[in-house]
């Protein structure tokens, strides 16, 4: 109620903080692109299409009434094709994005029908369905359809293989703003919203988004070890923090969804952070190939500290802010444990173990990727040139998302969960005892005393060139780039064909919906093929069937 325009457009404490944030990614995202664009033919097209995206993204959060949600939901599908439509040779990526979450705007569409049928309104604040209702088949269809649109703009499996090629196709500042940030922000909030205002979810359901939470974490994850570009090892780590969101969520507890949702906003900072990093890489070195990179700490001081914060929060280690959420969820999981039946009970203990295992692999991906990038043996022609970090344009936008990672890791429970989160799930009781103040001071205390010890003890470092097996120059197959950190993973009997159909798209939903579409196409066009007799046959064929059904 406490929006002049309701009940159209409603304003509470979860959608003003992600309302807040989508203003944030936006400024950032211009203040970025005001260098990293400087040069680009029909650049007011593209701040156009920037400041319409904010717009109508500020419309689904403040939406109350599902037609209008489905306006600003259909107008940003659009939004999205024409921004990633603007670099060159990116035509292909935006028509599949365009498909995939276009596809699933007409089951959003499908849902909201029969929300619609069911209850007579399209008020959002004014429907609470239940599955136990008689009309539970039309219930289950209408959620299954709004889930899969959430899905599909955040990316969880298996809707997911559009980001992967955006965000190695599309401009940097385009990733960063939408697949990255304002795309998962909108899916989760979606998912949230659905989950925990429109229908009073039950058992089957909430297994059924812990199971698509737990299994994108892993799958993405394994897809995100063995890439070798940077920003495509990027966009699989989007897919894969989807999973925590879906997860926490699904778990229907106090604890998980505060975590889903933190979750959703903690993603969307890091996680633009290390793709505006990574554009920092790309301006100056003109790739983000991982076997061409390396040793930039030293010349990108500023971009290499805000990646490594960005890294370590997305890892899930403390005192960042991507711990208290991935900490959350884990409760709620614990939670969820405590109070089912056996068979629940296992398989949610099976989402635990996948969420703590993706976020080991998280941290190992990152650690090829910082190696790769900041701290690994230079490139011999990257050393040559001698560079020198980016403008503060560049700068900036990271370093403001780094503090951030900062602030709602140590201050989390002050500020963001205290005022946003833990208002819309209501009671909640901490299972653990964590204080991100205390952890804080101990963690500086032991590096400081580490720092003072190390000093003390007067050890000298030696400094010697790299051994290259008694060659005297260095050579491209000597130099060590961290890409073949985790190759051995993709030769294991066990997920060596996984690897080989995953490359081929045999997972991606894309493409086995265009096969069978060009393979029914191709059946027709054999049926039609222009020779009057097939035409007759077909024609005699039809009459007699007509007689048999009228007959």
């Amino acid at each position: 109620m406490l929006f002049n325009f309701y009940p159209l457009f409603k304003l509470d404490r979860l959608s003003s903080f992600i309302s807040l944030f989508i203003g944030l990614f936006s400024l950032l995202t211009i203040i970025y692109s005001f260098k990293f664009m400087q040069g680009r033919k029909n650049l007011w097209q593209y701040y156009i299409l920037v400041i319409l995206t904010f717009v109508s993204s500020v419309g689904v959060v403040l939406a109350n009434h599902l037609i209008l949600l489905l306006v600003f939901w259909g107008f940003l599908g659009l939004l999205l094709y024409l921004l990633i439509n603007i670099e060159e040779n990116s035509s292909l990526t935006a028509k599949k994005t365009f498909i995939i979450v276009g596809g699933s705007d007409c089951l959003m569409l499908l849902g909201i029908g029969i929300i619609y049928y069911l209850t007579g309104t399209f008020q959002m604040d004014k429907i609470k369905i239940s599955f136990t209702t008689s009309y539970w088949l039309l219930t289950n269809i209408s959620y299954l359809c709004l889930a899969a649109a959430s899905f599909a703009k955040a990316g969880a499996m298996p809707l997911h293989s559009w980001i992967p090629d955006c965000a190695k196709d599309a401009p940097l500042p385009v990733v960063a703003y939408l697949p990255a940030s304002l795309d998962k922000l909108l899916g989760i909030y979606l998912l949230a919203r659905v989950s925990l205002d429109l229908f009073i979810m039950n058992k089957i359901m909430n297994l059924f988004l812990m199971l698509i939470g737990a299994f994108t974490i892993l799958a993405a994850v394994m897809m995100a070890l063995v890439q070798h570009n940077a920003k495509r090892l990027l966009g699989y780590h989007a897919v894969s923090q989807v999973g925590y969101m879906v997860l926490g969520i699904g778990t229907g507890s106090s604890l998980g969804i505060a975590g889903g949702l933190f979750h959703m906003v903690n993603h969307a900072i890091y996680k633009s952070c290390l793709f505006l990093t990574s554009g920092n890489v790309e301006y100056k070195t003109k790739t983000t190939d991982l076997d061409k990179l390396g040793g930039l700490s030293k010349v990108m001081p500023i971009t290499y500290i805000s990646c490594l914060v960005a890294s370590l929060s997305i890892s899930g280690v403390p005192p960042f802010n991507g711990f208290v959420s991935k900490w959350l969820v884990y409760q709620g999981l614990i939670e969820a444990v405590g109070s089912s039946q056996i068979v629940y009970k296992i398989i949610v203990f099976l989402c635990l173990v996948a969420a703590m295992f993706g976020s080991a692999l998280t941290l190992a991906s990152f650690m090829k990727l910082i190696h790769s990038t900041f701290l690994g043996q230079a490139n011999n022609s990257i050393a040559e040139k001698g560079y020198n970090d980016v403008s503060w344009q560049m700068l900036l936008p990271c370093l403001v998302l780094a503090i951030i990672c900062v602030i709602f890791g140590i201050f989390a429970s002050q500020v963001p969960l205290k005022y946003f989160i833990f208002p819309v799930v209501g009671t909640y009781t901490f299972l653990g005892i964590w204080s991100s103040g205390l952890a804080t001071f101990l963690i500086v205390l032991g590096l400081f005393l580490g720092i003072i010890i190390f000093g003390l003890s007067k050890i000298s470092l030696r400094k010697d060139a790299i051994f290259l097996g008694s060659e005297t120059k260095a050579l491209p197959s000597t130099r060590v780039s961290g890409t073949e950190f985790y190759n051995t993973i993709k030769e294991l009997d066990i997920l060596k064909t996984i690897y080989l159909k995953a490359e081929k798209g045999f997972f991606d939903i894309y493409e086995q919906g265009k096969t069978l579409i060009f393979g029914i196409g191709k059946f027709f066009q054999f049926l039609h093929n222009g020779i009057l007799p097939t035409y007759l046959v077909w024609c005699l064929l039809g009459i007699v069937g007509l007689f048999l059904i009228f007959h």
